[in-house]
């Protein structure tokens, strides 16, 4: 396994730490909302689909921005990114505490987008530039479990501080952890040049490119409404307390962490790391039926889902950012991670509002929402199996 130890150029002892907390602050807010959604539907007064419309907010905002975060990455340098990604990630955690009304609640998580849509390209333009051909998968492993990290924190850490004290204060208790990894980025080796002006021109990402796009907007609505909805299953179907529901989000993380760090290593060594995400998406979609199971037979089944969903749907993700890196040339991997990565945001935003409609629409309970989920795996499936056999064609 590559250390943190051995692998900036200039003898950093912290670039993979730091990649992997970017990757768990830019995300943060969305497992916030989750892991937190019981208190904060009783706190704001709203419903189900209100709370999909915050993780909406978020992620529209990143989807857009990841279009022009490529190219703002290669001008500024993907080091001072990750300083604008740490203190802007600081500031919403703040704002996300702090808020007294709905209102700007929905402004703090929107300006999540600006982190969201800078973690990607700028931890993989590192990761092409700064550490060894070899080691790239499994440090872009450990880097995309970063994310899983997020969904850990909010779900057993922070969520035990919130019931403890108030959420308010677990989300601030963030905020500050946030500041203190921005002065962790300072160790880094600087970027090599100047900032340059950035340069205003269409994206025009390769065609592999496009149909991870294509794959991650599928992908994404379906981890994006397990995320935010998981919790209140939970308490308001399933009978579980607060505590235990936010272990769900937390056994999410936990899995996804392994799945990412060991799928990412089998796509690093692999010819054609591609391969690997019709498998993935298929048995994320089977494990999403096990939450449909949860609500119609044994509870039990959740934990199933939310493991099996770890180690298939999540995973799956930190496959299409090898991909990237594998296949594009070294000075487009910042642009191609941009796109990849709108098409991902924009499925998070389109997933749990329609979600949370499906349940509203059903009285509360979930098993349309699950079963839509499984759907939006099965589609990501067919979209990359249909890709390797049109390579394979031509």
């Amino acid at each position: 396994m590559t250390s943190a130890a051995d692998v900036d150029a200039k003898g950093s002892t912290g670039l993979a730490a730091v990649l992997t907390a970017a990757m768990t602050w830019s995300m943060l807010p969305l497992f916030l909302l989750g892991a937190l959604g019981p208190a904060l539907v009783d706190e704001f007064g709203i419903g189900a689909p209100l709370l999909g419309v915050l993780v909406s907010a978020g992620f529209g905002m990143a989807a857009v921005l990841s279009l022009f975060a490529g190219p703002v990455v290669a001008a500024v340098g993907p080091r001072r990114c990750l300083l604008v990604l740490f203190t802007v990630s600081a500031v919403v955690l703040a704002g996300f505490a702090a808020a007294p009304v709905y209102a700007v609640l929905v402004l703090a998580v929107a300006i999540s987008g600006v982190p969201q849509a800078l973690a990607n390209p700028s931890t993989n333009q590192l990761i092409s530039t700064r550490v060894p051909g070899p080691a790239k998968g499994a440090v872009t492993g450990w880097k995309q479990s970063g994310v899983q990290l997020g969904a850990f924190l909010a779900g057993l850490p922070l969520a035990a501080v919130a019931a403890f004290t108030d959420w308010r204060v677990a989300v601030g208790v963030a905020a500050v952890a946030a500041l203190a990894v921005a002065a962790a980025t300072l160790t880094l080796r600087p970027d090599p040049g100047p900032v340059r002006r950035v340069r205003r021109k269409a994206i025009r990402p390769s065609t592999q490119a496009w149909w991870l796009c294509g794959f991650s907007v599928l992908l994404g609505s379906g981890i994006s409404t397990v995320n935010t909805y998981v919790t209140l299953f939970g308490t308001h179907q399933l009978g579980f307390s607060p505590a235990v529901a936010g272990g769900l989000v937390a056994v999410l993380g936990l899995a996804g962490i392994g799945g990412r760090v060991g799928w990412a290593r089998v796509a690093g060594r692999s010819a054609a790391p591609g391969s690997l995400l019709a498998p993935l998406a298929a048995g994320a979609a089977v494990a999403s039926l096990a939450l449909v199971a949860a609500a119609g037979w044994w509870a039990g089944w959740a934990w199933v889902a939310t493991i099996g969903l770890g180690i298939f749907a999540v995973s799956a993700n930190a496959v299409s950012m090898v991909t990237v890196i594998a296949t594009s040339p070294p000075d487009a991997v910042a642009r191609d991670s941009s796109v990849v990565s709108a098409g991902f945001f924009a499925g998070f935003a389109i997933g749990p509002p329609l979600a949370g409609a499906l349940a509203a629409g059903s009285g509360g309970r979930y098993q349309l929402a699950w079963l839509a989920v499984a759907v939006a795996f099965a589609a990501a499936a067919v979209v990359a199996w249909w890709w390797r056999v049109r390579t394979a064609r031509s």
